[in-house]
């Protein structure tokens, strides 16, 4: 690096710098220029947020009140869950029975119909 616009005093700790030299350079490049290529976001993150606009979603609470708010997702509602250690005995065994899967209810095979419909064309025809 060339000495003629930086003067280091290490003694001293203290840098100083020829500012009508820098003015000389940057007359050359008045302009920076951001060289972006696909290159750059395999070095760097993205610039750009995922979900620019925000959108109306009603945030429920845990006590059952809500909030409007502006979420970054389009979504119509987000419901909070219920803490359940602070609920009693009895609320907490109400709701731990909701969470368990629901039995399902077995029909019986339908018994066969000695149901002959030829008798009833039959009476129609005569």
């Amino acid at each position: 690096m060339s000495t003629d616009f930086i003067n280091a005093d290490w003694l001293n700790g203290e840098i100083t710098m020829n500012t009508s030299l820098l003015l000389r350079i940057s007359r050359f490049k008045p302009i920076l220029v951001k060289n972006l290529n696909c290159w750059t976001a395999a070095i760097t993150k993205k610039h750009q947020n995922v979900y620019v606009n925000t959108y109306p979603t009603v945030l429920v609470l845990p006590d059952g009140s809500s909030i409007n708010i502006e979420y970054n997702e389009p979504r119509k509602i987000i419901v909070l869950p219920i803490d359940i250690s602070k609920l009693s005995e009895e609320q907490q065994k109400i709701m731990i029975s909701n969470r368990k899967p629901k039995t399902k209810i077995v029909l019986d095979e339908e018994q066969e119909d000695d149901f002959n419909e030829m008798k009833y064309i039959k009476m129609k025809k005569g």
